[in-house]
């Protein structure tokens, strides 16, 4: 009878061998990597932070301390205003462009074929725009109090609430049209619409002639700019969050169903 080899019954690498052992993150690892990796490309593209730091703060210092439109231009319009522009601009144009061109250079399917499920990735981009927002809140919002503003602690809590819901509604907008349009018709798209809404948004906080609260409020520029106005003066805008909240619902399920990582274009 034969003797039994010695490695019979062992495994032919035992454990502790390879270190680390190679094995699929867990889905907290991956969103959080994922929306780290996004942040920080997000922070470090110039003409995003044109868009979504630079021109809104600008426009705050600006609008506080020059005769540059008609109406009142006080801060508790102006900064209002500037943080829905700067929302505008990191959940909108910011997502659409930047969606646009990973799906045109196919960096999204190849993440995707890394093994990271489609919902890592759409979130790490929402989690990129939040971290963006706060850096918005912090810079703008020291900003405004340097410059004198001042709001009831309810108004602040009213406020950003507010801003993020407008973030989210404008964010589900910007993937709406990042994931559906090529890349060349984004990049006008968006710019062009953001022009357009901050400039409906501008007319309708800062002209006394102008009532904000018909028909105008569905446009979400303006829900978004005058809902946070009222806001930060200590009401509760229930008819803009009501109006954000339908928007929301609207981009979010059309860009559920109409996504497209990947584009011929």
């Amino acid at each position: 009878m034969s003797e039994s080899s010695p490695l019979q019954g062992t495994s032919r690498f035992p454990a502790g061998t390879f270190t680390p052992a190679p094995k699929r993150a867990t889905p907290a690892k991956m969103l959080a990597a994922q929306g780290k990796m996004e942040s920080l490309l997000f922070l470090r593209h110039g003409e995003q932070q044109l868009l979504s730091i630079i021109i809104p703060l600008v426009a705050l210092i600006a609008l506080a301390n020059f005769d540059l439109v008609p109406g009142e231009t006080s801060l508790n319009k102006t900064f209002p205003f500037a943080l829905a522009t700067a929302a505008m601009s990191s959940g909108f144009t910011g997502q659409a462009i930047s969606l646009a061109f990973d799906r045109r250079y196919g960096a999204l399917k190849r993440t995707g074929a890394s093994g990271v499920p489609a919902w890592t990735i759409i979130f790490g981009k929402v989690i990129a725009v939040l971290a963006v927002t706060i850096v918005q809140i912090i810079i703008l919002g020291s900003v405004a109090l340097l410059l004198g503003w001042t709001a009831p602690i309810g108004g602040v809590l009213f406020g950003i609430l507010t801003l993020f819901v407008g973030v989210a509604s404008f964010t589900a907008f910007g993937m709406l049209m990042g994931g559906t349009m090529s890349s060349e018709l984004v990049l006008a798209l968006a710019n062009l619409i953001w022009v357009i809404l901050s400039g409906l948004a501008a007319w309708a906080v800062f002209s006394p002639s102008i009532n904000a609260s018909g028909w105008l409020s569905l446009i979400p520029s303006i829900s978004l700019s005058q809902g946070m106005v009222d806001a930060f003066n200590g009401q509760l805008p229930w008819l803009q969050l009501a109006i954000l909240a339908g928007w929301l619902t609207i981009t979010g399920v059309a860009a559920n169903k109409l996504f497209s990582f990947s584009s011929n274009r």
